[in-house]
Parts: structure tokens; C-alpha cells; sequence
């Protein structure tokens, strides 16, 4: 179909879809990058009280536009596959109604991926839209104790769950980084224990709850990163520390040599 004139009126919801712009972007560290959205379109998103609340981020192929407000329901209707917008999922780090603001961290490595070069060129005043919220877990406050674990793709995650856990509620938090650089300062009401460990030193998220001396009590567990890594934590949890499921939110965000495409389509196949 032939390009669309750009949009001048104010950004619009449309059918499940919320279109922001940005704002600002900021270098979290080295390797993360945090893209700050607003505008009128952050009226209309309805946000959840999960703190894994996950949008699709839409990214139209290069030389296709879309009429606004953008409806992808229509779009698949209407468009040749090929010019179908490509998803990429990412959990909302958190949304300041008061600021007006929402805010997406991004691994980024130079230019590899979709998503992450787009973190690192995207500037203010330009527009982006996403589908969602989605989301599973948040912290239990019946819970006697958290344990919070994964890689950078669960950290946005780990990070929101640490400023959502009730005020002197008990937390572990082992995120896996490549080296120092990459730690980041996570703060809440909550007593929390943060234990980072780096690659760069052969350390793994995996080890360290391996290794994790349980705290007494009931525990509320959030695992997520690698799927390879996160396979291997189910078993360990449910298994050999005997939780339940009702205890445990476990999922994998990613799969080690595969993008978001032709991982969501493995877990298709494989029914996951």
C-alpha cells in the first residue's frame, strides 16, 4: 500500500494500541538504555498492577506508514504480511501520571537487534506505539519473604518489583549483569538484599539461587531470563525447594541465539 501523509493531529488510541512520544532518553548504564514517553496518548493506556506489566512495541518495516491512530487489528487486515508492523516485547519500568511520563529500559548492543538500535538513535518529539499492558506477577504481601531473580531482560521487572514490595517486607534480589558497570541502584520501602553477579567472572543468576540459603518462611519467587536458564530454575524450585506454583512466577523472556520472532514461534511449536 502507498505511504501515508505524516499525522499532525494529537496522538489517539486506537483500537488497543497507545501511541506515545518521546520525551528524553537516558544511558542507565553502559548497556541500558531508558526512553522516557508522554503526551496526550498517555491519557488514554491503562496501566495494571503487575509490576511484569509487558507492551508490544510496534515497528513498522522501513518505508511503511500506517493511518493514525493506528489499529493493527486493521492493518493485518488490510496490508500485505510483509508490511505488517514487527513486535518486540518489553516490561514498562514505570509510569509517573503525575510527570506525565512512561518509561521502557532497553538492553542495547551497538547494532545488533531491532529494539535496542532503536533506543539508542530514537529523539525527542518523535512517536512510537506500542499494544498492551500484559503482565502475571506482583509482589505477595502475604508473602514472609521475595526472592527476585534473572538477567537484563528481567531487571525492568526486578526493578519495579522492588519499588512496588510493602514497606519492611523481606527481599533477595540476584540479577545477573555482565560485569560491574552494569549494576544498577534498585531501592524500595522494602528490606532488600540486592546480589549482583557478572558473567565477566563466570557468575550466573542460576548458581547463585542454586546456591541461596532460603530464608524461613513462605516465599513468593519471581525467575525470569534465558529460557535455558530459566529451565533450569524450574526444576530446582519446584522440585528440590518444593515450592509450589502458586509461589513461583518462572518464565523465559528470551532464548540464547534466536530473536523475538523465531523465539515466540519456538514456544508456539513446542506449546509453551
Amino acid at each position: 500500500m502507498p505511504e501515508r501523509a505524516e499525522r499532525t493531529a494529537p496522538p489517539r488510541r486506537g483500537r488497543g494500541t497507545t501511541t506515545l512520544r518521546v520525551l528524553r532518553t537516558e544511558r542507565i548504564t553502559p548497556h541500558m538504555i531508558r526512553v522516557v514517553a508522554g503526551g496526550p496518548g498517555l491519557e488514554s493506556f491503562t496501566g495494571n498492577d503487575f509490576t511484569d506489566a509487558y507492551v508490544k512495541l510496534l515497528f513498522p518495516p522501513a518505508g511503511v506508514s500506517y493511518p493514525q491512530p493506528l489499529d493493527v487489528a486493521a492493518v493485518r487486515e488490510t496490508y500485505p504480511r510483509e508490511q505488517w508492523p514487527v513486535t518486540r516485547t518489553y516490561t514498562v519500568r514505570h509510569v509517573d501520571r503525575a510527570a506525565g511520563e512512561l518509561a521502557i529500559d532497553f538492553v542495547h548492543h551497538g547494532d545488533t537487534g531491532l529494539a535496542g538500535p532503536w533506543a539508542a538513535s530514537v529523539r525527542p518529539g518523535e512517536e512510537f506505539s506500542f499494544l498492551g499492558p500484559g503482565g502475571a506477577y506482583a509482589p505477595d504481601p502475604a508473602a514472609d519473604w521475595h526472592l527476585l531473580a534473572g538477567d537484563e531482560a528481567a531487571l525492568p521487572a526486578i526493578g519495579a518489583a522492588v519499588e512496588h514490595l510493602p514497606g519492611g517486607a523481606r527481599a533477595i534480589a540476584i540479577v545477573e549483569v555482565e560485569d560491574p558497570a552494569e549494576e544498577q541502584k534498585l531501592e524500595g520501602p522494602g528490606l532488600v538484599d540486592v546480589r549482583w553477579v557478572h558473567r565477566s567472572e563466570g557468575g550466573s543468576f542460576v548458581d547463585a539461587v542454586r546456591a541461596l540459603e532460603f530464608p524461613a518462611g513462605t516465599p513468593h519467587v519471581f525467575v525470569h531470563g534465558e529460557t535455558g536458564a530459566v529451565k533450569q530454575l524450574r526444576r530446582h524450585l519446584f522440585e528440590e525447594r518444593g515450592l509450589s506454583k502458586e509461589q513461583v512466577s518462572i518464565s523465559g523472556y528470551w532464548r540464547r541465539g534466536m530473536n523475538e520472532d523465531a523465539f515466540q514461534e519456538s514456544k508456539r511449536t513446542d506449546g509453551a
